[in-house]
């Protein structure tokens, strides 16, 4: 019998599916910052036109299939699977998004790693020879987090120094069992990490241990180094973070040269006040699914390690008092097999 196994976390897909499409929506902030040109719609109204944050979420979803479903050129009768996730209670906007696709579904949550999981499951599931054609997708708003992890918007509450900004947006991408790249070729699965964090506004230092965890996994699995990869990037941990786990590598003599965090390529840090940077499901799958891989198509990079960051907290764990949970996943994307 074979085995894709490599070490103890990472899997090499033998059949590297292919990112066919891949599309995004972000809210007027998202649109206001430096990535503003690799964004499919910027919506100036944060509502999406919808009743509640909640159902604004949704829309975002659906708007984000609907895109990269047809730059694949592909309708949602083709999907065979579709796994997605939010941040809501009971993926809540995730699954009125999905309701009337008619597609089979995965409901995930990976907290802000959501993209990076949901790409893992769909590549892993293609390349077992499962299906054609899958959709990986996520979203978060920053309205509905802020009501239900902190305080409602019309309380006003002052942002502490290490805290970070929601995204609103959402990122889709179908991937195909065949097709002419990028590839997903390699997915390094993340342990849960917990050192003992419980500051909720401090999210960026409560998960970068589990980002060094799974970069060091994946480098010790592979063989590889991180001179192997033009650019390696973390989800969302933000200013402190980053600098964590810049830290973590140079204290093993590594020096991460190529190494960028989602959350603080999104924003301005200084001129759009969002103190640590960016975070939430929405923000990775933004910048993936706009700024990364519209840079891997124009030849800015031929190697990516993509690694989603989860705090898997709730409000109830906050307020018992219990320390935050994190993981990684690491999803190598290449242009090459």
């Amino acid at each position: 019998m074979t085995t894709k196994k490599l070490g103890r976390q990472t899997v090499a897909l033998a059949t590297p599916p292919s990112i066919a499409g891949h599309a995004n929506v972000v809210g007027k902030k998202e649109g206001d910052g430096p990535l503003a040109s690799s964004f499919d719609l910027i919506e100036q109204d944060d509502t999406f036109g919808e009743k509640s944050w909640e159902k604004a979420e949704s829309a975002m979803q659906k708007l984000a299939l609907s895109s990269a479903l047809d730059k694949a050129k592909q309708p949602a009768s083709a999907m065979d699977y579709i796994f997605a996730g939010d941040l809501l209670n009971q993926c809540i906007g995730t699954g009125f998004a999905v309701r009337g696709q008619d597609i089979p579904f995965y409901g995930l949550y990976g907290a802000c790693s959501t993209m990076a999981e949901s790409l893992s499951l769909a590549a892993m599931m293609l390349d077992g020879g499962f299906g054609e054609w899958a959709a990986a997708m996520t979203s978060s708003h920053f309205c509905s987090a802020e009501r239900q992890y902190r305080t409602p918007l019309e309380y006003g509450s002052q942002r502490t120094p290490t805290a970070q900004w929601t995204v609103t947006g959402s990122g889709c991408v179908i991937l195909a069992r065949e097709g002419d790249g990028p590839y997903i070729t390699h997915v390094t699965t993340g342990k849960i990490v917990d050192k003992g964090i419980k500051d909720a506004n401090n999210m960026g230092a409560a998960m970068a241990p589990a980002a060094y965890e799974t970069i060091k996994a994946h480098f010790q699995d592979t063989g590889r180094r991180p001179s192997d990869y033009e650019l390696i990037v973390t989800g969302d941990l933000g200013k402190l973070g980053y600098e964590i786990v810049s830290d973590l590598f140079r204290k093993d003599g590594i020096e991460l040269n190529h190494f960028a965090d989602c959350g603080m390529l999104i924003y301005d840090l200084e001129a759009q006040d969002v103190h640590c940077g960016g975070s939430g499901c929405g923000c990775s799958a933004v910048v993936l699914t706009g700024y990364l891989l519209n840079g891997m198509r124009a030849g800015r990079w031929k190697n990516i390690l993509f690694c989603g960051t989860g705090a898997l907290l709730s409000p109830t764990s906050s307020q018992q008092g219990e320390s935050i949970p994190c993981i990684c996943h690491a999803v190598s994307i290449s242009v090459n097999k």
